[in-house]
Parts: structure tokens; C-alpha cells; sequence
């Protein structure tokens, strides 16, 4: 059997994530005591672990140096990348929506010109605005976009929420939420003809394990 190169996500998604493999007996205690290491090998089950930013998730495991990863769906969407999706898992839900200032909540924004959208997703709010046939400028950040209404640099801004707690702590307001998200399974596309079987036993036990969460 070859080892699986297995790619976690740092950030909100870690701990779920770990939950699944820790119940399909994954060795993974040295991950949940907030290792440094970006490599750790699990000799007992054959696998390698490693631990990513989500964004890089996707792309190590497009360009093959990892066989499968658990990654948010938004990032799928953002990134657009060449890789199988053959899980939802089911934790990690979250939005990404369409938010300003609460003063201006009631701004008719079709009618609006040179408008200014901060977001850490510029593909997905291109794609949402063109849709619409709205002319906005596309401001890409990486962090602290709740703070760009607020300080002039944008009129709007797209950001991830889950309960919504954060945009109401910055004087913000949802306007209208653009899709929907949850962790996915994504998988490299050579590694699933290369290692079918291992995979599929993978995919297999974590779909057994997710029925069982659910009941």
C-alpha cells in the first residue's frame, strides 16, 4: 500500500477535520498539541500529514505533493482549481455575502457609480457583480476587510461569515449573501487513477463516519 500525503487546513477547519481522521484512527495527538512542524508522518496508518493555509491546500493537492486535503468550499470556489470533490463533510458551514456600512444599508447600489468592493474572494465578487451587470473595482485584501467601509477605502465589501457576530461588531450589515459553503474532500486527480484503492478505502470510511455523526 503507498502512503497517503494527507493536506489540513490551519484555521477553523483544523479541529473538525482532525475529529473525522482521529475517529477513523488516525494518529493525529501530536497535531492537536499545536505542533509547529508543517510535516508530520503517521508510520502506523501509512500517511503523511500536512498542515497548510487553506488557500494552499488546494494547490498542493493540484500539483500532486499531496494526494487528498480537507479544504472550505469557498476557497474551491475562489481558486477554481483542477482537482476532484467527491465529499461534503458536514461542519465548516459558512457564507459569503455582500455587507456595508449600517448607515448606508439602504443605498439603491444598481444606481450607484465608481463603486469600491474590498474582499478577500475578487474572483467571487467579479463574478457576482459581472452577473449583475454592476461596475464596481475590486479591491483584493487579505485580512481586516471589516475595517475598509469604515476607513473609505471601499463602499462594500464580500467576506466569509458564520454567525454574523463580526459585522455587526464593525457596524455592518448583510445585504445579500452570494453562496453557500461547507469543508469539502478534495482529491488529486492522478493520485485518484494512481492510488484508487487506497483512496477509495479512505472515501469510504470517512463517508461511513460522517453517517454516523448524523444520526
Amino acid at each position: 500500500m503507498s502512503a497517503l500525503t494527507i493536506a489540513l487546513p490551519k484555521g477553523r477547519l483544523l479541529n473538525p477535520a482532525l475529529d473525522v481522521l482521529d475517529a477513523l484512527g488516525y494518529e493525529i495527538a501530536e497535531i492537536r498539541g499545536g505542533t509547529r512542524k508543517l510535516i508530520l508522518d503517521d508510520k502506523k496508518n501509512d500517511a503523511r500529514f500536512l498542515l497548510l493555509k487553506p488557500f494552499d491546500v488546494v494547490t498542493f493537492v493540484e500539483y500532486g505533493a499531496a494526494d487528498v486535503g480537507i479544504v472550505g468550499q469557498d476557497v474551491l470556489m475562489e481558486q477554481e482549481s483542477d482537482v476532484f470533490e467527491p465529499l461534503a463533510l458536514p461542519f465548516g458551514f459558512c457564507r459569503i455575502v455582500l455587507a456595508t456600512r449600517r448607515e448606508r444599508a439602504q443605498t439603491n447600489w444598481r444606481l450607484a457609480t465608481s463603486l469600491r468592493i474590498a474582499s478577500k474572494y475578487p474572483r467571487i465578487t467579479r463574478k457576482f457583480f459581472v452577473e449583475r451587470g454592476w461596475s464596481a473595482e475590486i479591491i483584493p485584501l487579505h485580512g481586516s476587510v471589516e475595517i475598509a467601509p469604515a476607513l473609505g477605502l471601499a463602499d462594500l465589501l464580500v467576506d466569509i461569515v458564520d454567525t454574523g457576530r463580526t459585522l455587526k461588531e464593525n457596524g455592518l450589515v448583510e445585504i445579500e449573501t452570494l453562496c453557500h459553503s461547507q469543508a469539502a474532500l478534495i482529491v488529486n486527480r492522478a493520485s485518484h487513477a494512481l492510488k484508487f484503492g487506497e483512496l477509495k478505502e479512505l472515501m469510504d470510511r470517512i463517508g461511513k463516519e460522517i453517517r454516523e455523526m448524523g444520526k
